[in-house]
C-alpha cells in the first residue's frame, strides 16, 4: 500500500493560554495542501521494519513506527515494513511528521480490516501528537484546544495558488512555544476566516511571528518580499520556519 501524506498550512494561529499540563490552548484554521506530500509505503511482513529516504529525519522513534505500535498493542495487528520517503520540510510548521503518523494509522486500519471510524482514529492520532488528529479527516478545520477540538469549515482556496518559501531554518515546536506570549486577539480566527481572502492581510495573524521574526529577521523580510511580489496573503505556517503565500492564479 502506498499513500501520500500531505502538508497543512495554518491560516491564523492564536496562542490563547498556557495550560496546567504544559500544553497551550490554540485557535487556528488548518488547511490541507495536497500538492505537497511525502510518500509512505506499508506492506505486511514477518518482522517489523521502518526505513526512510529523502530529507534526513532526526534519530528517535518515528511517528509512523509509534502509530504501528499503538495498534499492535491494542489489536494485535501483524508486523509490517514501513518506508517513508520524506519530501515535506522538517521543523517548518507544515505538519509533515504529524501527517505521516496519521496516514500510517489510516493505512493500518485498512490493511488489517480494523474498521475503526474517523473519531476512533482521531483518538489514536492525538496520542501521537497535537496536530495529528487533523490529518485523519484531512479537510479544512477550525482547530482549538491543543488540537483535539476540530470543527469543519467551508473554505476552498482552489482558485488560488499556494507557494512555499523554505529558508531551511529548523525551528523546534518546543523552542517556539517557550518564547511565545499567549494573548486573546480582538477578533477570533473563526471570525476573520469568514472575510474575503483579500482582507486577511494584517488581520489574520500567526502569534509565533512576533518572537520568531525577532530571532530570525530574515523570515520577516521573506514575508515582505512575498507581498511585494503580489501575494494576496502571506504568513508563517505553524511555528515555522516555512512561509507561504496565497496568490491569484
Amino acid at each position: 500500500m502506498i499513500v501520500y501524506p500531505n502538508a497543512k498550512i495554518n491560516l491564523g494561529l492564536n496562542i490563547l493560554r498556557k495550560r496546567d499540563d504544559g500544553y497551550h490552548d490554540i485557535s487556528s484554521v488548518f488547511y490541507p495542501v495536497k500538492e505537497c506530500v511525502d510518500i509512505l509505503e506499508i506492506i505486511k511482513s514477518d518482522t517489523f521494519e521502518f526505513t526512510k529516504s529523502g530529507i534526513e529525519i532526526p534519530d528517535g522513534e518515528n511517528l509512523c513506527a509509534k502509530a504501528w505500535k499503538l495498534l499492535h498493542t491494542d489489536f494485535g495487528i501483524g508486523n509490517v515494513k514501513i518506508h517513508l520517503h520524506k519530501q515535506i520540510a522538517i521543523g517548518a510548521g507544515l505538519g509533515g511528521g504529524s501527517s505521516d503518523g496519521s496516514f500510517t494509522l489510516k493505512s493500518l486500519n485498512e490493511l488489517f480490516d480494523l474498521n475503526l471510524n474517523n473519531k476512533e482514529l482521531e483518538k489514536y492520532a492525538l496520542l501521537l501528537g497535537a496536530d495529528c488528529p487533523f490529518f485523519i479527516d484531512n479537510t479544512p478545520k477550525l482547530v482549538e484546544g491543543i488540537g483535539e477540538k476540530m470543527t469543519s469549515i467551508d473554505l476552498d482556496l482552489s482558485d488560488y495558488e499556494i507557494r512555499f518559501i523554505n529558508p531551511e531554518i529548523h525551528i523546534s515546536t518546543k523552542e517556539a512555544f517557550s518564547v511565545v506570549v499567549p494573548e486573546t486577539s480582538e477578533k477570533s480566527v473563526e471570525e476573520l476566516i469568514k472575510l474575503d481572502v483579500k482582507e486577511w492581510k494584517g488581520k489574520l495573524k500567526n502569534d509565533f511571528e512576533d518572537s520568531v521574526f525577532e530571532k530570525y529577521p530574515q523570515l520577516e523580510k521573506i514575508k515582505e518580499d512575498l507581498y511585494n511580489e503580489g501575494a494576496v496573503y502571506a504568513s508563517m505556517s505553524g511555528s515555522g520556519s516555512v512561509l507561504f503565500s496565497i496568490n491569484l492564479i
